[in-house]
């Protein structure tokens, strides 16, 4: 039998506000070049591609990869219109989908992947328009929304089958169920380094690339869903992680890697350090980032000196709150002095103030606005940078049941009332006002 030809999508985004933070969507990817690896032909097409070639203008490209979307502006979903702010479709024109449907290789199944929960309108958007193409065509939906909101998902996405959870072990049934193609897997899917390192080599314009060294975390934050989406916590190795950095580097010449990791730091003697050393020991001269937040407590004096020497540039650490009293709600993954060690030992390293920030949680249930405030003025006395990071309710935490309560949307609903832009678990009064002075003062 023939092997089948399979479309893999990325969707785009609806919101009031995205930023190309180095994110690609590396589970999609994955898929693609496991699929590739077993013979089958793969095709991907980008709603999100800052580099699409039927652009006339170009985009602005940051030194260190990152850029701005194209954005279109369009309708606010119903029930939100109290936030007074513009709505927009992020990515390419949907007649630039439309044709690169028209000219991608005929699928005979089609992926598309979903990243934040409230981004579902833009998952809706981008499989309508498939459906207009290629109406007999069975598609595929997985990923982070389809994970945390299944139900909503096989409701609202217009999808013909939902998935969740990692689809490496799902892939041989769903292909011989669709296609009627049967593969026998080469590796165990279990196995990160048996697994095929991302096709990212299928996007158009590599400005960037982003690495996950491991899967899953040790923590159950009540805030996050990673250990809902990962059950454990588990590792490449550093060699492993190693030649795929050296591989985009030699042969697409990319300069810039952003770590995903939930868990970066974790188990460092058999992880990150032996990885840095391999870094250094190359004498490639390479750019790294950590949009996701390092855990404070794992910044050695070592750790910090072979992060500078490697080229960290973008440093963020996950300090939730400067309040360190044992009464204080939430979770405890450092104290006071560790927070302060870690950041005299980063700039002991060499890093400059500018290099580092800390994200702080704002606008949780019940959180009084003076707490950010005091967290917000602890962190600048450091001599680094406040970051706030907006609170998103997200089914399956322990939080979601008292945000639900606490919020003025019906979150169980619809996934767009939890979408951190509306500050879902804030007073209505003067709620916009306060985050305003807020950010405010995370730049005085």
């Amino acid at each position: 039998m023939t092997p089948p030809h399979i479309l893999c999508v990325n969707p785009w985004i609806h919101d009031f506000a995205a930023y190309d933070f180095w994110a690609k969507p590396l589970g999609l990817l994955g898929l693609a070049a496991i699929l590739r690896d077993h013979g089958m032909g793969v095709s991907f097409l980008d709603c999100l591609d800052r580099f699409h070639p039927r652009a006339e203008s170009p985009v602005k490209v940051l030194k260190d990869g990152r850029g701005p979307f194209r954005k279109k502006e369009i309708p606010l979903p119903r029930g939100v219109e109290e936030i007074g702010q513009r709505f927009s479709r992020y990515g390419i024109e949907p007649d630039w989908f439309r044709q690169d449907l028209k000219s991608t290789p005929p699928p005979d199944l089609i992926f598309v992947t979903s990243m934040m929960t409230y981004w579902a309108p833009g998952v809706r958007e981008t499989i309508s328009i498939i459906k207009e193409i290629f109406p007999h065509v069975p598609v595929i939906l997985g990923g982070v929304y389809a994970s945390l909101c299944t139900d909503h998902a096989r409701n609202s996405s217009l999808a013909d089958q939902i998935i969740t959870g990692n689809g490496e072990d799902q892939l041989p049934g769903i292909i011989h169920a669709h296609t009627g193609f049967f593969f026998t897997p080469k590796y165990n899917f279990d196995d990160l380094d048996a697994l095929p390192r991302p096709a990212l080599d299928l996007v158009s314009k590599m400005a960037y690339a982003p690495i996950l060294t491991s899967r899953g975390c040790p923590f159950s934050c009540s805030y996050c869903a990673s250990s809902f989406l990962e059950k454990r916590l588990r590792h490449r190795s550093p060699e492993t992680v190693f030649q795929e950095i050296q591989h985009w580097h030699k042969t697409h010449g990319v300069k810039n890697f952003a770590f995903y990791d939930d868990a970066l730091l974790i188990h460092p003697e058999n992880h990150i350090i032996p990885l840095l050393e391999k870094i250094i020991d190359s004498g490639m001269t390479l750019d790294f980032h950590t949009p996701n937040a390092m855990h404070i407590r794992q910044i050695s004096q070592e750790i910090a000196k072979m992060m500078f020497q490697a080229g960290f540039k973008t440093i963020r650490l996950g300090l939730e709150t400067a309040d360190f009293s044992p009464s204080r709600p939430g979770d405890h993954k450092v104290t006071g002095n560790e927070f302060s060690l870690a950041v005299d030992r980063l700039k002991q390293a060499g890093f400059a103030s500018e290099q580092i920030g800390a994200y702080l949680l704002c606008a949780l249930p019940d959180q009084h606005p003076g707490d950010v405030a005091h967290s917000i003025m602890a962190v600048k006395e450091k001599g680094i940078q406040p970051v706030l990071a907006y609170y998103t309710p997200i089914p399956h935490t322990p939080m979601w049941e008292t945000a639900c309560k606490t919020s003025r949307f019906n979150l169980e609903k619809n996934p767009i009332f939890t979408n951190n832009a509306l500050l879902p678990c804030m007073d209505k009064d003067n709620t916009f006002k306060t985050i305003t002075k807020l950010k405010a003062l995370t730049r005085r």
